[in-house]
C-alpha cells in the first residue's frame, strides 16, 4: 500500500489516462474524475462500449482499450471488482509497447487475482484508491 506522497509521486509520471467505465451523467463519480483529471492537464480517453463514437467531455469514446489510437500510460477502472479483471485481461492482452504501466482501481474496485497478475507483468497496481483524491 502507498501512501498519498508516493501515489502523487506515481501521477506526476503518467500524462495520459484511459478512463474505463467512463459514463456520459454528470453526477456519476466517473464523469467527475474525468473532467477533474482533464482540468489537472491529464489527456483523458474515455473507454465504454456502450458509448462508444460518443463525446465525454469533448473526448470520442472508445469501445475497448486497443481501439485507443494512442499508448496511456494508466488505465483508471470505473467498473465493479468483478468486471475490473476483465478490464485487466483487456490490458495483458495488449502488445507489451503498447501496455500502460499503471493500473488503478477505484474507490470500492478490489481484485486480488487480477492485481497478482499485473505484478507478475511487472505492472504496477493500484486499488481502492481515487486519483481526484490523492491530488486534491
Amino acid at each position: 500500500i502507498m501512501t498519498k506522497a508516493e501515489l502523487q509521486n506515481l501521477l506526476s509520471t503518467v500524462k495520459t489516462i484511459a478512463l474505463v467505465g467512463a459514463s456520459l451523467k454528470t453526477h456519476r463519480p466517473s464523469y467527475e474524475v474525468m473532467h477533474f483529471l482533464q482540468n489537472k492537464g491529464f489527456k483523458v480517453y474515455p473507454v465504454n462500449p456502450v458509448l462508444a463514437g460518443q463525446s465525454i467531455l469533448n473526448e470520442k469514446v472508445y469501445a475497448s482499450l486497443k481501439e485507443l489510437p494512442v499508448n496511456v500510460d494508466m488505465v483508471d477502472i470505473f467498473r465493479n471488482s468483478e468486471a475490473a479483471g476483465e478490464t485487466c485481461n483487456e490490458v495483458l492482452a495488449l502488445p507489451k509497447e503498447k501496455q500502460a504501466q499503471i493500473v488503478w482501481m477505484q474507490i470500492g474496485v478490489i481484485n486480488e487475482e487480477a492485481a497478482r497478475l499485473l505484478q507478475e507483468h511487472n505492472l504496477t497496481v493500484i486499488m481502492n484508491e481515487c486519483p481526484k483524491q490523492v491530488l486534491s
